[in-house]
């Protein structure tokens, strides 16, 4: 017998220990599982973060060139109408010049035609000629568009700095084109040595050779007279200067207004702020499409643009004219970057800032929403990856209990089997017994068949009770149920049973007792079954206690209890938590090998909780335990006393 009960143990403990290692490696590839999908979801997130301010700033970045080139449209049209060339010395003459000024200046009165789109009369103020070529002292001719002539003039205040630095680097052709850098000999020395063909460069560009002073504003171009041919024109002929005044104030109230709204504009009005600040003697606020911008907070703008762009002899410089006539502009530095190189900016000082154009949205810093969306698309990626954790923890302790019910299963196709085999056996003993005429007490033998017959009965009426139950075809009549009077029915019906008689039952009932509401038929089930199962465990005792009386609830509520009480083997503190599970048999039941199909109690309880009760359990091993009904009284009280009755 010995050998017999340890192998099944010796079995459970193996797949346990295979239960639980497949666990524990199905737990850890889960683990793996989330800790890889999550390194993808925050290197995912990033990614989209970054392809996201990306696009912004490429967004961003071709809005403003746009807003560049047509600026840089605006103020160039009066230099491609005057058809400044490294040769027009030899063929044209001062009145050409004023000519195509004056048929420049008409054309802008017609603003239907796309090709005079840029025209605007009222840009340019003066057009001067510095003629430091051939007198002795340099002198300053005006063209009078009204009356179409040249005449002399005396040099404005404003323009008597620009003239001066004109007149130092008018020599020849070469330095003349160099106007724009400041007058540094040694600067001089190295320009000479790195300096690209004066033919190259002319011929580049229809615009090549003009220069802008922002700070008045003006734009200037060298012109060479009586050059035989380009290559003197380089060397060592004086030059004499054409300079276009600009209207700083038709650039500040009309032509930066209309090219901001051409691209920055919606249909609710300018989706960004725009700032753009000046130089020299215009470092002063040249336009503010909102009054609480302040450009020198560059921090809080998302993008600045050097309109003019880098010195065209620079790195940066040299690419920009090799790229502009077509290439886009790649890279990240979005947030403060130099436009391409049309033509240098004359300065006066070292590391002077030209015109910057500032864009901060109206929503908020740019840099603050893009922020924003990382962090939303890191919660997101938190969120479904939690989502994912709790899937998967679910499935696991549904896996968990579906195995946990599908050994509880076993264990009651084993127990009932067992439950069935044995009054089987016992009736087919006795049957062959009478057959074969080794009977000599008809009656004796006809008990004992009648007994084993009415447990295989009331066996198949619990499987059949769980699976009515459980099915939701059980119906209860709620009524007004007499509580005395039930327990004393309960009481009769039991006391024939030969299990019983050795047992010494004691009933206590409370004075005044109201009826209870519940299916009578129902209740008495309830009944059978507690005392049935405080019958197989009580052990060596032989005492059974019910005991109905009146409690109050914690929210103030009366309800009648009925408790069954034994002094058994009781129940362990771990398996109390599991003892109203269906099919659920404790160790020491199992152990000391007490027939039952595990499914009394959760019948119980189904049925108790059916009819608005509850049922609980004291107990502590080896010292009994004790199950309670509770109920909802009815109208009405009883008066009975019973304060004990025996069996």
């Amino acid at each position: 017998m010995h050998l017999t009960e340890s192998f099944p143990n010796r079995m459970n403990v193996t797949m346990f220990g295979k239960t639980t290692l497949l666990w524990a490696a199905a737990l850890s590839g889960i683990a793996a599982l989330l800790v890889t999908i999550a390194v993808l979801q925050y290197r995912w997130t990033s990614e989209l973060g970054r392809s996201a301010e990306l696009q912004l700033g490429a967004k961003l970045e071709s809005l403003m060139l746009a807003w560049q080139l047509d600026f840089y449209g605006e103020l160039s049209s009066v230099c491609v109408a005057l058809q400044v060339g490294p040769d027009s010395g030899a063929h044209d003459s001062w009145t050409d010049y004023m000519q195509r000024y004056q048929d420049w200046s008409r054309k802008g009165s017609d603003h239907d035609s796309a090709e005079n789109i840029y025209i605007d009369p009222n840009l340019v103020t003066d057009v001067y000629i510095w003629n430091t070529a051939h007198s002795p002292l340099p002198r300053a001719l005006r063209f009078n568009v009204d009356n179409g002539k040249i005449e002399h003039a005396a040099v404005p205040a404003d323009l008597q700095v620009l003239f001066q630095r004109l007149q130092s680097r008018s020599a020849d052709l070469s330095l003349a084109l160099r106007a724009w850098q400041l007058p540094d000999a040694a600067n001089d020395a190295v320009e000479k040595k790195t300096a690209r063909p004066v033919n190259l460069r002319l011929r580049s560009s229809v615009m090549t050779g003009w220069q802008f002073d922002p700070s008045i504003p003006a734009m200037v171009h060298p012109i060479v007279h009586r050059a035989r041919s380009l290559h003197d024109s380089r060397e060592g002929r004086p030059v004499d200067w054409i300079v276009v005044v600009l209207n700083l104030e038709t650039i500040r109230n009309q032509i930066l207004p209309v090219v901001t709204n051409r691209y920055f504009g919606g249909p609710g009005g300018l989706e960004y702020k725009v700032a753009i600040l000046g130089s020299g003697k215009s470092s002063a606020l040249l336009y503010s499409s909102d009054t609480d911008l302040n450009p020198s907070r560059v921090e809080s703008f998302d993008s600045r643009m050097n309109i003019f762009g880098p010195p065209p002899e620079t790195v940066e410089g040299s690419w920009w004219e090799s790229v502009r006539n077509g290439q886009a502009l790649h890279g990240e530095e979005w947030h403060s970057f130099s436009a391409p190189v049309w033509f240098p900016v004359i300065h006066y000082a070292p590391n002077e800032t030209s015109w910057t154009l500032f864009l901060q949205h109206r929503e908020g810093h740019q840099a603050v929403a893009l922020a924003n969306v990382r962090r939303t698309n890191l919660i997101t990626g938190i969120v479904v990856l939690g989502l994912l954790a709790v899937s998967m923890v679910f499935v696991v302790i549904a896996s968990q209990r579906a195995q946990s019910l599908a050994s509880l299963q076993m264990n009651f196709v084993a127990s009932i089997s067992h439950e069935l085999r044995t009054p089987l056996a016992v009736i087919y003993s006795a049957g062959e017994n009478m057959t074969d005429g080794f009977a000599p007490d008809i009656s004796e033998y006809g008990s004992i068949i009648t007994t084993q017959t009415r447990q295989l009965i009331e066996l198949v009426d619990q499987i059949l009770l769980f699976s009515s139950v459980k099915s939701g075809k059980t119906n209860y009549t709620l009524g007004t149920v007499d509580i005395e009077n039930l327990v004393q029915e309960v009481r009769k019906s039991t006391s024939s049973l030969p299990e019983l008689s050795a047992f010494t039952l004691e009933i206590d009932i409370e004075k005044t007792l109201p009826p209870a509401i519940g299916d009578k038929q129902a209740l008495r089930r309830c009944l059978n079954n507690l005392l049935g199962n405080a019958v197989k465990y009580s052990g060596k005792s032989r005492w059974i206690g019910i005991f109905c009386k009146t409690e109050i609830t914690p929210n103030s509520q009366t309800e009648v209890t009925i408790t069954v009480k034994d002094r058994g083997i009781g129940i362990t503190a771990s398996e109390l938590q599991h003892i109203f599970e269906p099919f659920y048999r404790g160790s020491s039941v199992q152990a000391a090998q007490i027939h039952g199909t595990g499914l009394g109690l959760a019948v119980v309880k189904h049925m108790i909780e059916a009819m608005g009760g509850r049922i609980s359990v004291k107990s502590e091993a080896g010292s009994g335990s004790a199950f309670t009904l509770h109920l909802q009284t009815a109208n009405g009280t009883g008066n009975r006393t019973r304060p004990h009755i025996g069996w």
